[in-house]
């Protein structure tokens, strides 16, 4: 428990990742924002450090059964951690979402729905009153027996099971089995009950095929596996499991998007006959409020589901009211388009922890620290003034608001700020300034202190002249309706417009191959790799690079060590133990695994022979290890490697490490590392590129150095397309789109386009007035509530 009397969270020797032996004082009971530049150690200090010690305080407090429920934070490297409360974390995780996920699951909005329907519906005569369970698709009470609950029927047929009929069952003929000892243990089973591996498939008898593709059958059986060399594998009891069945598992089970999306290259699909894709049993379908069913109510955007909810009786009015208290802190955040039926996956990460934002306020939790990231992303500056009433609203109901953003109007906002510095990485990890907001002023090494306080307008500037134009449309999708958009060509253009307006649905209508343009490149904000093994060298082509300079070493050369000796995802080179993932799991009694660094490599991923060649006095492991900032200066007498690191410096990467994992970076670094291997690439002929939100966990010195590559990808004769809330971007765009006017059913049609200046004037954009403050000549005031 935090000590009454002292009113700061006070953090003494904090050395997580760059953090370099920080001390801050931190009140409680304020809104505290965490700022600096991407990578200066802003969420080290937040996340790695405040809220991991506040989880680990929890942990240790539980019984060893709980433990093995919760997901562990590890211990942070850190001194001391005085006052410090207990502690929520809302980041900007989609936490493997399943097929089963959506808003109505995540807001818990749809277990207040279906107790309406069970307690207050209109039942058909004579049928029994249901329990809630019966209007839940994800119960076995409430779900479509013929889908399960998944409102599709999904099929596969041998076609797509087994593509290349010529080949055998060993060598890889059923196309949708997974991979690695998974697949290989599947087809030891069929070896250990007679099935013939080695003929080509289309040779195997039809009922053999058959059964072995279609059966539900499951049988065990002792499977003697074939003797490694260097190991000794024992006779273990296999279960088969047909390739229809694996498909259809994984495909409604797994929490692994990839899976999934595997397991559906498998499948064909269509609405589900008996419920129509509502996903529930007739039962279910009969009982109506409001003369609509729940199916029809739950499909509804979230403002126009509390407007349906008219009561007539004493316990509906209860339980209507209910559930627009609980519809009213999410409309207030910008997502009243949504509808309780939106599955979870297809939400960007901002409106997913919005949502979570928005739950919490029916919590009724005070005395926690609630830590947020960046809770502005993806968020119209129209709805800015909600996110601060909402921050607000926490903080005076006895709560701590800890925020790591970047958003000048929500910085200005706050009571409390830790501004940390001065730039990223290694040239990071220091705390500039911890202090009432206006403070900040005086603190010259301060990037963030330039932009805060800083009202003079951007120059003018020359806006460049069209090309050509790319007309796209009518498009009806989502919630646009026959809606055709106009591009121009050789320029920078904008889309702007509220979450939910059709932005990212009228740029994704964008043809792989539209005329006028030599080639189409989208650039997301999708992982760049799903697993540690995929890092910022390996996405970029740089280790092959560096492992063939490894390869012309005189000590590789003697040792006849290949590129290949130097790559940690094959055998050779790489540390056996850990099997070149640098880390082991350890199985403990009672308690979760846990992972710990490999003992025999100590995390380096390779064995000692191979740790023994260096380049230049460094081994590959070491060179990994480097920031690419500081690999610049290594590798700058070789051109093939400083030209991908120079690009990576472009755009503001010089802070990672070559090998960090991908499931370490951010969706925004994702996003500027694959711009950064296309800046890389010879540029011949036009280019359409499309980004969507690229500014999205940028600081905004960093967007300036982001903002630079974009214009020079323009004035190299190329097109740049951003779909962007960052109204500072849209001041320098050429041509500005904006969607709207509202969300949902209240957008989907262009409300502006031409110049900036043009769509700053237009009177029924809501982005105009935002967009006029950051032009030449206009006012940059907050739109926060000071």
């Amino acid at each position: 428990m935090p000590d009454s009397h002292d009113p700061y969270v006070r953090v003494r020797g904090a050395r997580e990742h760059n953090l370099k032996g920080v001390d801050v004082d931190v009140p409680r009971d304020v809104v505290a924002v965490f700022t600096g530049v991407s990578g200066s150690g802003k969420s080290s200090l937040a996340f790695g450090t405040i809220y991991a010690e506040a989880q680990r305080r929890y942990f240790e407090s539980v019984t060893p059964y709980a433990r093995r429920l919760i997901h562990q934070v590890g211990a942070p490297k850190v001194a001391e951690i005085t006052g410090l409360p207990p502690a929520i974390s809302l980041e900007q995780r989609r936490s493997a979402p399943t097929s089963r996920s959506s808003v109505g699951t995540v807001t818990n909005l749809s277990n207040s729905l279906r107790m309406l329907f069970s307690r207050a519906g209109d039942y058909p005569p004579g049928a029994e009153r249901l329990d809630s369970d019966a209007f839940s698709p994800n119960t076995a009470a409430g779900a479509c027996p013929r889908c399960h609950g998944l409102g599709r029927v999904h099929r596969t047929t041998e076609d797509l099971l087994v593509p290349d009929p010529s080949l055998s069952i060993r060598e890889g003929a059923i196309a949708a089995w997974p991979g690695a000892w998974q697949g290989k243990n599947l087809r030891d089973i069929l070896d250990a009950l007679g099935y013939d591996l080695d003929r080509p498939w289309r040779e195997l008898p039809a009922g053999a095929r058959q059964w072995i593709l279609f059966t539900d059958e499951q049988p065990v059986v002792t499977v003697h596996p074939v003797r490694d060399a260097d190991r000794i594998q024992r006779p273990y009891q296999g279960t088969y499991m047909s390739a229809r069945r694996y498909v259809m598992k994984t495909f409604s089970d797994s929490r692994s998007p990839a899976l999934r999306a595997r397991a559906e290259r498998f499948l064909t699909g269509a609405a589900c006959p008996d419920c129509g894709g509502s996903r529930l049993r007739p039962e279910a379908l009969a009982v109506t409020f409001g003369g609509r069913t729940i199916a029809e109510l739950a499909a509804l955007p979230l403002s126009r589901l509390a407007d349906s909810l008219v009561a007539t009786g004493e316990t509906a009015r209860v339980l209507t009211d209910d559930l627009r208290s609980r519809i009213a802190p999410v409309a207030e955040l910008g997502l009243g388009y949504l509808s309780l039926d939106r599955a979870t996956p297809t939400l960007s990460p901002g409106e997913l922890q919005r949502l979570r934002l928005a739950t919490q306020l029916r919590s009724g939790l005070f005395g926690v620290v609630y830590v947020l990231d960046e809770p502005s992303a993806g968020l119209h500056p129209a709805d800015t003034e909600a996110l601060l009433t909402v921050l607000a609203r926490l903080k005076s109901a006895g709560n701590s608001v800890f925020v790591v953003e970047h958003h000048l109007d929500v910085v200005r906002d706050a009571d409390w700020i830790v501004d940390v510095g001065p730039r990223a990485g290694e040239h990071g990890g220091r705390v500039l300034y911890s202090g009432p907001v206006a403070g900040l002023a005086e603190v010259a090494d301060s990037a963030t202190a330039r932009h805060l306080f800083d009202d003079s307008p951007p120059p003018p500037r020359d806006v460049r002249t069209p090309r050509d134009w790319l007309t796209i449309g009518p498009v009806t999708r989502h919630n646009l309706c026959e809606v055709t958009a106009t591009f121009p060509l050789g320029v920078l253009t904008a889309v702007t417009g509220v979450s939910g307006s059709g932005k990212s649905t009228i740029v994704g209508e964008i043809t792989d191959e539209p005329a006028g343009v030599g080639r189409l490149v989208r650039v997301d904000q999708r992982p760049i790799g799903r697993t540690p093994r995929s890092n910022l060298a390996t996405y970029t082509g740089l280790f092959d690079v560096v492992r063939k300079a490894f390869a012309t070493t005189d000590a590789a050369r003697e040792r006849r060590y290949g590129a290949g000796r130097f790559s940690f995802n094959v055998a050779g080179g790489r540390c056996e133990t850990c099997q070149g993932e640098g880390f082991v799991s350890v199985e403990l009694l009672f308690l979760p695994s846990t992972y710990t660094p490999c003992p025999d490599c100590g995390g380096a991923r390779y064995n000692p022979e191979t740790l023994q060649v260096t380049y230049r006095g460094r081994n590959i492991a070491q060179v990994l290890d480097l920031t690419v900032e500081d690999a610049a200066e290594f590798f700058a007498d070789s051109p093939a490697v400083s030209r991908s690191l120079g690009t990576l410096l472009d755009v503001g990467l010089g802070h990672l490490r070559l090998g960090q994992p991908a499931t370490e970076l951010s969706g925004g670094e994702a996003q500027r590392i694959k711009l950064a291997g296309e800046l890389q690439r010879g540029r011949r002929g036009h280019t359409l590129y499309v980004l969507d939100e690229p500014t999205t966990g940028l600081h905004p010195a960093d967007v300036e150095v982001l903002m630079r590559q974009l214009h020079g990808l323009v004035d190299a004769g190329h097109t740049v397309i951003v779909v962007e809330h960052d109204m500072s971007v849209a001041a320098c765009a050429d041509w500005v789109i904006d969607m709207g006017p509202g969300g949902g059913e209240a957008g989907g049609r262009v409300v502006a386009a031409g110049p900036p200046q043009d769509v700053a004037a237009a009177r029924e954009s809501r982005t105009a007035p935002y967009l006029a403050r950051v032009l030449p000549g206009g006012r940059r005031e907050a739109s926060g509530r000071r």
